[in-house]
């Protein structure tokens, strides 16, 4: 009987003990997150955003300042909170980054092809990311609410909502496989369950992004791109169906959410 005793309370001691320990590496993670909120160098992209925004730049010589992100030409503020949405003029659902390529090309006369082609970090596609990080920028503090009211947004949504469960390549990865369950992490990053509202500033309320591991900002397009590369598919084009059909699926999961973008990652 003492021996059952002795042991019951070995093994009380062990389990208070690994549950201190998983509480102190949570605890110092959010400390370590805390630390790098102090001076976010997204700020910088977000004032070169707003001065290419104003600026006349491209074949047409022409500043941005006329574009439509949804709410009507050069209205900003909260249309990041609706993004990816139904636009009649290109008949075709989209998000922030390819809404701004539209602009660029027909207001400023860019090749948007050719800008998508890009790599990122390079040439125009550093404008674009700039351009979406002070736009995300005029709606931090807001909600989330992405329209389902046209067809061919709940199409997109549905689209997004079959890529996200798709498991294909060499590891038989999907987006679930890393984002489909509570409370899982990898290293110091947070996993956070995607398939519903995940919380505010959290997943698709925090992007764009800047990465302090690689000193880059990232907008959205860039973030989706690396989790394929990371589950080995190809790379989707930027723009493409594909990675709108996910942002709009992640981002009606997040319905009344707080954007916190752009944020700042490890």
């Amino acid at each position: 009987m003492k021996l059952k005793i002795a042991v019951g309370f070995a093994l009380a001691c062990m389990l208070a003990t690994t549950a201190y320990a998983q509480k102190s590496a949570v605890q110092s993670i959010e400390e370590y997150r805390a630390l790098l909120q102090d001076g976010n160098p997204a700020d910088l992209f977000e004032a070169k955003g707003e001065g290419l925004w104003k600026q006349a730049r491209g074949p047409k010589k022409a500043s941005l300042e006329k574009c439509d992100l949804g709410k009507g030409p050069g209205v900003v503020k909260g249309v990041f909170l609706e993004l990816p949405r139904y636009f009649a003029d290109t008949d075709r659902v989209q998000d922030l980054e390819s809404r701004l390529l539209t602009c660029m090309e027909t207001l400023q006369g860019f090749n948007a092809d050719e800008i998508a082609k890009t790599a990122f970090g390079r040439g125009e596609q550093v404008s674009v990311t700039a351009l979406a990080t002070w736009i995300a920028a005029e709606s931090k503090g807001g909600k989330f609410q992405l329209s389902q009211a046209h067809p061919k947004e709940r199409v997109s949504y549905e689209v997004g909502k079959r890529l996200f469960f798709q498991r294909a390549g060499p590891h038989d990865f999907s987006c679930a496989s890393c984002h489909g369950q509570e409370g899982t992490r990898i290293r110091l990053q947070d996993l956070p369950k995607l398939t519903k509202n995940p919380g505010d500033g959290i997943g698709f309320a925090a992007w764009p992004a800047y990465r302090v591991s690689n000193g880059q900002m990232w907008g959205m397009q860039q973030r989706l791109n690396d989790c394929y590369r990371q589950q080995r598919f190809p790379y989707p084009g930027f723009g493409s169906d594909v990675t709108i059909a996910l942002g709009t699926y992640l981002g009606v999961n997040s319905a009344g959410a707080v954007s916190v973008a752009p944020a700042i990652k490890r």
